[in-house]
């Protein structure tokens, strides 16, 4: 498994003090998880990766290819929506994991070389060109921002619920 593990001086005071407070923090990791996904689908609608930078755009190859396949060219990872369906989180106790099952999603994140997957029963390369890396799992200043905001809304409410 391939994962991302961000590990923040802004976010891990605040965890920690969430942790001591309650010795389990599924709530906030459930609230943390719908954070990241709506973030992240609305990133993936307008092509921006985490850091604020664009999708890498298509090649006119691959352009020409759609046009051919009759299949629109908006921005790039949502030809079909599904992308943005397959994003999913997982809450537990201390964690959050997000990501994608979608089949094409390592290839979108991290990038893959023209026949890395080898070839094709015609022999053509697998992928049949360079796929430019374009990542879209990871927390943006704007998310780390508002978990941080979140997780001092949950130590409130314990301040005041033992207060």
């Amino acid at each position: 498994m391939t994962g991302i593990v961000y590990d923040t001086d802004t976010l891990d005071p605040l965890l920690a003090a969430l942790l001591e407070a309650t010795g389990d923090m599924t709530e906030f990791m459930q609230d943390a998880g719908e954070l990241l996904l709506s973030a992240t689908k609305d990133r993936v609608q307008v092509g921006e990766q985490p850091d604020g930078a664009q999708f890498a755009p298509r090649s006119p190859v691959t352009l020409a290819r759609y046009a051919k396949l009759g299949l629109s060219f908006g921005a790039p990872l949502n030809v079909t929506g599904e992308m943005r369906q397959h994003l999913h989180y997982e809450a537990g106790t201390d964690s959050v994991e997000f990501g994608s099952n979608a089949i094409q999603a390592a290839v979108m994140q991290f990038g893959a070389s023209k026949g890395e997957f080898g070839q094709a029963a015609n022999g053509s390369s697998l992928p049949w060109g360079d796929i430019p890396a374009r990542p879209f799992i990871g927390i943006s200043d704007e998310d780390q921002s508002n978990l941080a905001l979140e997780l001092e809304e949950h130590l409130e409410r314990i301040a005041q619920s033992r207060g």
